[in-house]
């Protein structure tokens, strides 16, 4: 399973650990982070270990996070593509990626107008600076060979990327996400436009 950041999705991963998942053969793998000190408020690993990891009977093996503390950031996304490829095989293939919807159109670190958005070559891969913050994230060629992608998306200011993500516009980084196997949970207010 791999796990995006945002605020709303750490709700629904503390309501996932009180559902009867078989833990002991679950992979957890990050879709994106940012890069900030260990245990930082900022970092996605951090809220993921408060809302599902502690909850959890999942053994510190089976939890991947991305290695964002390692200065050199290319040489840390080729490492974590390693990783993703000893649990996943070559080219890795993910069970469920979980994303979310930004306002601006972004999921994962997939952000407009950043260079990476145009990464075809490799599978995970370093950001610009995004809200103060450089960051790591899985790129379009392993999130669209996923075999599941969930959407969660929440809040008005989501109502028009929503749209523009049903629609398969690839004008919102969203927008060039496979569809084809994804399922969209989003409340009414983000709904508010299809």
């Amino acid at each position: 399973m791999a796990v995006s950041g945002g605020r709303t999705p750490w709700k629904m991963l503390a309501a996932l650990a009180a559902e009867d998942v078989p833990w002991p053969s679950v992979q957890i793998v990050q879709v994106d982070e940012r890069v900030a000190p260990p245990g930082d408020s900022d970092r996605n690993l951090t809220h993921l270990h408060a809302s599902l990891l502690e909850k959890v009977p999942l053994r510190r093996e089976q939890i991947h996070a991305m290695p964002v503390e390692i200065p050199d950031l290319d040489a840390a996304a080729a490492q974590y593509a390693k990783v993703l490829e000893s649990l996943s095989g070559s080219p890795p293939v993910l069970d469920l990626v979980h994303l979310g919807l930004g306002p601006d159109g972004h999921t994962a670190s997939l952000i407009p107008g950043d260079p990476v958005l145009n990464v075809v070559d490799r599978d995970v891969a370093a950001t610009g600076l995004y809200q103060k913050r450089r960051r790591m994230t899985l790129t379009y060629p392993i999130i669209n060979r996923a075999r599941r992608i969930l959407w969660l998306v929440t809040g008005a200011d989501k109502s028009g990327p929503l749209r523009q993500l049903r629609e398969g516009d690839p004008s919102i980084p969203a927008g060039r996400v496979n569809q084809e196997n994804s399922t969209v949970l989003a409340d009414q207010a983000a709904a508010a436009e299809l």
